[in-house]
């Protein structure tokens, strides 16, 4: 991507005093902007050369960051009351959009009906499913990002239509370049040339929220992306989440097959949108998420540049790179698409059930394979975190799994915040243990991470669960991944390759939760379960329990 003069963007954005005023205040803020720095050697993420970098030490950052904030202390937070106020009294652009919204899911409904009506129903799920996701895209970001959180809800979706809407993409049309340039300016306090030596003249990426440009920073040369929020975003978002909670309560009122609280689903997933609104919480979660991996060699998560970062505009290290589902492209620099792939899978296992902290939205266009050889993740609007608890009823679950012990698996659901506590579980049991005794004693070719999810996102859809988002985001997580690597190699099992994770977990870990689970696992009635694998067809649901007369007393 060639890369033209900032110059040529900055002068006519901006009246001539502002003109005055912003090269006042660049002047100053570029000296306050420069760390007190000592050079330092750092290879670039891209080409692998050394390039000479400034960097300030802990405290600079920390006044940089707090700058940041102060240029989004007035970014939205989502407030169903604010909003009431904001678009109760404004009739014609709630009638407007209503009428949109109605044309284009009235339509898809009453083909619901005439299916419904003509038997045909389950038969054209697939059919439907493909035009609810194309609907979607037409209605804008608020729905493009909606579809995307209903991918995660096995509990609200049929397993056709949880497939379809993972497939929704975030790219939109782009928005006038000579709008983002001047929201840099107008967020910055500076001008373009001050900032930049050159930036792309067009838009290298363009999401559901925001477009990027590639850019050379004009104090230190590096090369950086700089992501730029589309104009009036908060209003239209605003506006569809107001007329989509009306919904909501109606749904909840009347649609009894749905045993979810759609409101507060809705009321979370907005909260969810609205954070990744704000770009200098997207640079907090970036920074936190870097801490975390600071150990791990094989991942590369880029720098904030906090001088120029804001609500509205993320300025952050360019990282050259190749996505992971480019499996020639990977393949042609020497790498290999199952290494990388592993190395998100342990790093996911550890943000799930360690950190309890994880990338939410790990699909191939935020995972890119640097020419090192390291696993880069990039986007970091839409985090999440697994509670305490969950993270060692995760575990557990999956040695109930093992086990093939059902009802403590339907007692799990209690832990894992599926299932309110007055609800039986004894009605689940059955359908637990048709699904699993099926797929556990399938072949390791038919079995993968995806099939499990498939089916107990049926089981799922036909009893009383509500699904926490977290638990919801981790299966897609997961299966995204698997999905990245079974296009290089169709046997391929994320299960397997999960298994080393799960095994040191219950054998080092000290937590009694899971010295209990590591109990059930060895042992049953007091005797010990032999595990009998080949290392070469190891697989953590290909497991067989011979039991051995040894009791835990004489062991």
């Amino acid at each position: 991507m060639s890369l033209v003069s900032a110059g040529g963007y900055s002068f006519g954005l901006l009246p001539c005093r502002s003109r005055r005023r912003a090269k006042a205040i660049a002047k100053a803020a570029l000296v306050e902007a420069r760390p007190r720095a000592v050079p330092a050697l750092r290879k670039s993420s891209g080409s692998g050369s050394v390039q000479k970098v400034l960097v300030g030490d802990r405290a600079d950052d920390l006044q940089a960051e707090a700058r940041a904030m102060a240029r989004a202390a007035n970014a939205s937070v989502y407030s169903p009351e604010l909003l009431a106020r904001n678009y109760g009294s404004r009739p014609v652009q709630l009638l407007r959009r209503t009428l949109q919204i109605l044309v284009a899911l009235g339509s898809f409904s009453l083909k619901l009906l005439i299916d419904q009506r003509n038997g045909v129903l389950d038969q054209n799920k697939r059919k439907r499913a493909a035009e609810l996701r194309r609907i979607f895209t037409r209605l804008g970001p608020t729905f493009v990002k909606l579809g995307q959180g209903l991918s995660t809800r096995p509990d609200i979706c049929p397993p056709e239509y949880l497939e379809e809407l993972s497939e929704l993409q975030d790219a939109l049309p782009t928005f006038p370049d000579a709008e983002a340039f001047s929201c840099i300016e107008r967020e910055l306090g500076l001008t373009l040339n001050s900032i930049f030596s050159s930036i792309s003249p067009s838009p290298i990426a363009a999401a559901s929220l925001g477009q990027v440009y590639k850019a050379e920073l004009k104090y230190s040369g590096q090369i950086v992306a700089v992501k730029v929020q589309r104009p009036c975003i908060e209003e239209a978002i605003g506006l569809d989440f107001y007329l989509i909670r009306g919904v909501g309560f109606l749904i909840n009122k009347y649609v009894d097959i749905i045993t979810t609280d759609v409101v507060a689903l809705i009321d979370e997933f907005a909260s969810r949108v609205y954070q990744e609104l704000n770009y200098v919480q997207e640079g907090q979660n970036a920074r936190r998420f870097k801490k975390l991996y600071a150990d791990k060699e094989d991942v590369l998560v880029p720098d904030i540049f906090w001088d120029y970062t804001s609500g509205k505009v993320l300025t952050m290290e360019w990282v050259e790179g190749v996505k992971l589902n480019e499996q020639v492209a990977i393949e042609s620099q020497g790498l290999k698409v199952l290494d990388l792939v592993n190395t998100g899978i342990q790093c996911s296992l550890r943000q799930l059930l360690e950190y309890g902290y994880f990338h939410a939205d790990p699909h191939p266009g935020n995972l890119l394979a640097t020419p090192e050889g390291k696993l880069a993740f990039l986007d970091f609007g839409m985090m999440s975190e697994t509670p305490e608890e969950a993270r060692f009823a995760i575990i557990g679950h999956v040695v109930h799994m093992v086990n093939r012990d059902y009802e403590a698996m339907a007692r799990d659901y209690y832990a894992l915040d599926f299932l309110s506590p007055d609800v039986d579980v004894t009605p689940i049991v059955p359908a637990l243990r048709n699904f699993f005794d099926d797929a556990l004693n399938s072949s390791v070719s038919e079995l993968n991470f995806k099939t499990i999810v498939d089916g107990l996102g049926a089981v799922l859809y036909q009893y009383p669960f509500n699904v926490p988002a977290y638990y919801a985001l981790i299966l897609r997580s997961l299966t995204v991944l698997e999905g990245l690597a079974l296009y290089a190699d169709p046997n391929f099992k994320v299960l397997a390759a999960s298994y080393p994770y799960f095994a040191k977990r219950l054998l080092t870990d000290p937590n009694p939760y899971l010295r209990d689970a590591l109990v059930e696992l060895l042992f049953k009635d007091g005797r010990f379960r032999h595990v009998l694998y080949s290392p070469f067809t190891i697989n953590l649901v290909d497991f067989e329990f011979v039991v051995c007369d040894i009791s835990i007393r004489g062991c």
